[in-house]
């Protein structure tokens, strides 16, 4: 396992290169006004005179259309949603690419699965923040930094590396680590680790304990303290302490219940079905179905969507954020 640090990383390879960043969301917003801050020459690329073309205009930032920014640029740093990064680059970017030219994502998804293809030439770089847009802009004024990944999937010029590291340092993430991966690593990890734990896995978790209490008849109110609101204390103690540092800052009770009573929860069935994720996700089966989702108008999407709108759990909980100050 290799990791990079500030030392590591010399900035000269991207000092006169011009970096389009074509997207301003969450994660274009932070990271083009990090290299920004920190020197290098940053073009913002989004659509005429909508949303986030006013806000980089108010943030002070160099703003052009994506097709204007990706013929400036030396390097396209593509941050906009998974879902239409193949479209915007097949009729926006790729047109105006020339060789030398670096393309960068900070994640692997569309080059993993083949849904954007570089010409000859052209440099494929990732450099991916290991958390949320706001916390990589926050730490970084403050002076640290998050970890990032690093990856290269085409070395066209000789110093793919050098470059995308540069942009990874620039960013703030070198102060914190950035370790080498590969584009097939990020993607495949990335997507199980959100289906099976942090967004799947523990949403239906906490859905199906909050029912079993309710079910029960135990208060709603109550059942949402137990299954969700101290959720985040636990992992907050997990974050910083690591499993036994968190048994240490638990009741002798719940140690024992807890490491008792946990794989009757998640079973080598459950093991057994994470596999099965895992195998959709290599074979690019997840990959396939929700571009067609996406094709259909996302119907499946939008229902689903619903449906956990109208969840108890979500209207228990949504008064009780209210009352603890959360929610407004």
């Amino acid at each position: 396992m290799k990791i990079y640090y500030e030392d590591d990383i010399e900035m000269d390879v991207i000092a006169d290169k011009k970096i389009a960043v074509i997207g301003y969301g969450s994660q274009g917003r932070a990271q083009a006004r990090n290299m920004a801050d920190s020197g290098l020459n940053v073009i913002v690329g989004v659509r005429s005179g909508g949303n986030s073309w006013n806000m980089a205009k108010e943030d002070g930032m160099n703003v052009m259309t994506i097709e204007d920014a990706s013929r400036e640029a030396d390097i396209v740093h593509i941050l906009i949603p998974d879902e239409i990064q193949a479209t915007v680059y097949e009729q926006s970017i790729e047109p105006y690419l020339t060789e030398g030219n670096t393309i960068s994502f900070s994640h692997g998804y569309n080059i993993h699965y083949g849904y954007i293809k570089a010409p000859n030439g052209v440099n494929v770089t990732m450099i991916a923040p290991k958390g949320p847009g706001a916390m990589v802009r926050r730490t970084y004024l403050e002076g640290f930094g998050i970890p990032g990944l690093v990856a290269v999937e085409v070395d066209a010029t000789g110093d793919a590396l050098d470059i995308a590291l540069a942009m990874g340092k620039a960013c703030g993430f070198a102060r914190a680590g950035i370790l080498e991966t590969t584009f097939k690593e990020e993607t495949e990890t990335d997507l199980f680790g959100e289906q099976t734990v942090l967004c799947g896995g523990v949403t239906e978790l906490i859905k199906t304990a909050f029912e079993t209490l309710v079910e029960a008849g135990y208060q709603p109110e109550l059942a949402y303290f137990e299954t969700c609101h101290e959720l985040k204390l636990i992992v907050d103690l997990i974050y910083e302490k690591g499993f036994t540092g968190m048994w240490k800052n638990v009741s002798n009770t719940a140690e024992f219940g807890g490491l008792t009573r946990r794989s009757r929860i998640i079973t080598q069935e459950t093991k057994k079905e994470m596999e099965k994720i895992l195998e959709e996700i290599q074979k690019g089966e997840f990959a396939k179905e929700w571009t067609l989702e996406n094709k259909a108008g996302r119907p499946m999407l939008k229902r689903m969507r619903e449906l956990e709108v109208g969840l108890k759990i979500e209207k228990v909980g949504s008064k009780l954020r209210k009352l603890c100050g959360l929610e407004k």
